[in-house]
């Protein structure tokens, strides 16, 4: 059976500057703006290039993504629907990945990413009791296909958060 990867990864921290901006438009804090850099370059150094990243169309997730600077191989994709989804949302989109492409990785928000990234782990206390802005659960499972992946069958191979990278 095939091994895949999914990094489930929660925006960084957003600005509330500017009391006037609609929700999906609030951009990254310069706070917020280190900390993707920081964790896009663990990322790079631990390996994790995934094949497929799915975004939220908020402009806090897109440069969340952005500032991780996947490799140029990795198929970006974002999606309405990930903006103010559910956790059964995100799994259901999981499912449609194509199977050729064993890793992905996935930028949203909370309270889902979360929700998701414990409901999918074989042992939910293996994740701290918060999931931070910024925060990656990089998880591995042995599925053949996408519509394999279920709740309660990954095993937490990596949890990162900002604050631990310095």
């Amino acid at each position: 059976m095939e091994g895949r990867s999914l990094a489930l990864v929660r925006h960084a921290k957003s600005s509330w500057a500017d009391a006037e901006l609609a929700d999906r438009d609030r951009p990254l804090s310069p706070r917020g703006r280190r900390a993707a850099a920081a964790v896009g370059q663990h990322l790079r150094d631990v390996g994790v290039h995934p094949d497929l990243a799915l975004c939220s169309p908020a402009i806090r997730a897109r440069q969340t993504l952005e500032l991780l600077h996947l490799a140029r191989t990795t198929e970006i994709l974002f999606e309405e629907e990930l903006y103010g989804a559910s956790p059964g949302d995100l799994l259901a989109r999981l499912h449609r990945i194509p199977n050729e492409m064993t890793s992905a990785l996935l930028v949203g928000h909370n309270p889902a990413v979360e929700q998701l990234a414990r409901q999918l782990v074989k042992v939910a206390s293996a994740l701290p009791e918060k999931f931070p802005t910024g925060a990656v659960a990089d998880l591995r499972v042995r599925i053949r296909t996408w519509t394999e992946l279920d709740f309660g069958i990954c095993r937490l191979h990596e949890f990162v958060t900002p604050r631990k990278l310095g």
